[in-house]
């Protein structure tokens, strides 16, 4: 009994060495679990199915055949692919979550999530988010030409990576109370996300005992994947 957790993969035409570490991945180490989560930023961005890319392709087919070996794939949007839809997840034979789920994994309550949620000191971005999930600007996005879409997605890259390095690392990690509030909310002593690329585990206070928060690393230089059964939680990081 194995389940496998991982995020921020951050695929790309631009970086081949990630997107080949990632399809090893799906090769030799996903068949050994009993399921795997995928938690956001599986794609460094995503304007839509409808997006041509032969990356796109070539991930899903991976996906696919994960699911024929008998591994379910579980999908949580991130803040660089939330708009990937359910055609991708169809052909990919993945199932879509919400943006927050609470899993029972032998004997543990388990709260998964991206992790971007818990960032609520970084005010700019949690009002920017609010705006880009509003389901109407969502869809007159996607209604736009693919041409216009990449364009604008660019530039929203380029502002975002110019915004962040005027802010501190603080204000962009977690906060410690919204991730206290989560937890005591969803009623669980264990919380897995990433977003913060801060690979670790933390104990959190909670009411009477102390809970754990296990934060994924990102795939810029090595895999990371947080391995769950019945008598452990590993973060593992492992070369490409």
């Amino acid at each position: 009994m194995t389940t496998f957790f991982i995020a921020d993969i951050h695929l790309c035409a631009q970086e081949p060495a990630i997107t080949a570490g990632f399809l090893r991945f799906l090769r030799e180490d996903a068949p050994q679990a009993d399921a795997l989560y995928i938690l956001g930023d599986l794609f460094e961005a995503w304007i839509g199915d409808d997006d041509p890319q032969p990356l796109h392709a070539e991930i899903s087919s991976a996906l696919n055949h994960l699911h024929q070996q008998g591994v379910p794939c579980f999908f949580i949007h991130g803040n660089r692919d939330f708009l990937l839809g359910r055609r991708f997840a169809r052909d990919s034979l993945m199932t879509l979550l919400p943006e927050k789920k609470v899993l029972e994994l032998y004997g543990r309550r388990v709260l998964i999530l991206h992790g971007d949620t818990l960032c609520t000191d970084d005010v700019a971005y949690q009002n920017f988010r609010k705006k880009v999930h509003n389901p109407f600007i969502q869809k007159l996005f996607l209604m736009l030409p693919l041409k216009w879409r990449l364009g604008i997605a660019a530039r929203m890259r380029a502002n975002s990576k110019a915004s962040n390095q005027g802010k501190s690392l603080e204000i962009m990690d977690v906060n410690q109370q919204a991730v206290v509030s989560e937890m005591q909310a969803a009623g669980v002593e264990w919380m897995i996300h990433g977003h913060t690329h801060r690979p670790a585990i933390h104990d959190v206070p909670l009411d009477n005992k102390t809970g754990h928060r296990v934060v994924l690393g990102a795939w810029h230089e090595e895999g990371s994947m947080v391995k769950v059964t019945a008598d452990n939680v590993e973060l593992i990081s492992f070369p490409f």
